[in-house]
């Protein structure tokens, strides 16, 4: 039989379905999510350059900068629609739907439209503020920064990426050359996170205050995090931007420590006794 005859003939009820196609139902689209919907902008252009973030259409997202471009400001582009599509984008990221190619995807259709939206501007967005971000001394494990130097960028902050396997003494040396509102590091394995401790002491000894030292990645756990000054124990990428904010309005790294599920607003369950 050839397979069209077949297909016209197959009772496709009787054939296997993933299981999670039946426990949570068909798929809806990234428009139709509930999350989503609190940040799609409602009114074009703005709704067209969000979605274009959220698929990730570069090309889309830059005719739709184009065409935006003739009809309101370069700064209503980026707030009032690249960025919202970047906020829905992380909504996804957060609850699982979307994972680290559609972020990447997103992430370059937002900058290349930004970038025409800057030319026209004239100069670049302003920032909300520096970070700098590494990976730990002897750490090749870059995935989880290159994350979180994403979200800070996509939430206009100015992201100092110094990259992996960074020795401390250049660390020390960014924080006095950029003066960052914070400084994240990440390491996968338990020998290179002793970096975090090790940087914060010796910050600390210059007389050098970073409002956070947000730490995270595969091996780091809350409790190491909170055993030294400054730690602060970051527990989603998405929410560096969140926790930057912060310590931008004033909060210590005690503040941020103690009022973390409230600062990212969500339920956090390495945080539940402080929810």
């Amino acid at each position: 039989m050839a397979l069209l005859d077949w297909a016209k003939k197959a009772d496709f009820d009787m054939i296997f379905k993933r299981y999670n196609v039946i426990i949570e139902g068909p798929a809806i689209k990234p428009e139709d999510d509930p999350d989503v919907k609190k940040v799609l902008p409602k009114d074009e252009p703005f709704k067209s350059l969000a979605m274009s973030v959220i698929f990730g259409d570069t090309e889309k997202a830059v005719q739709a900068a184009k065409s935006a471009l003739d009809r309101v400001s370069p700064l209503d582009v980026i707030e009032k629609g690249l960025a919202k599509g970047m906020d829905a984008v992380s909504a996804l990221y957060a609850k699982g739907a979307y994972f680290l190619p559609d972020i990447m995807l997103s992430a370059d259709a937002m900058t290349a439209a930004m970038q025409l939206a800057e030319q026209k501007l004239g100069r670049a967005r302003e920032k909300k503020g520096t970070v700098v971000s590494f990976v730990a001394e002897g750490d090749p494990h870059d995935i989880g920064k290159n994350l979180v130097v994403m979200f800070l960028k996509a939430n206009g902050f100015e992201a100092v990426d110094l990259g992996r396997d960074v020795p401390d003494k250049d660390v020390i040396e960014a924080v006095k050359k950029y003066k960052p509102v914070m400084l994240t590091g990440t390491a996968l394995m338990t020998t290179t996170m002793t970096a975090f401790p090790r940087v914060a002491k010796a910050l600390q000894e210059q007389g050098i205050a970073v409002p956070i030292f947000g730490c995270g990645g595969g091996a780091v756990k809350r409790d190491f995090v909170e055993s030294y000054d400054m730690g602060v124990y970051g527990v989603k990428a998405f929410h560096a931007p969140k926790l930057a904010e912060a310590a931008l309005a004033g909060k210590s790294w005690k503040d941020i420590r103690k009022e973390y599920p409230k600062i990212v607003g969500e339920f956090v369950a390495e945080y539940a006794d402080r929810m």
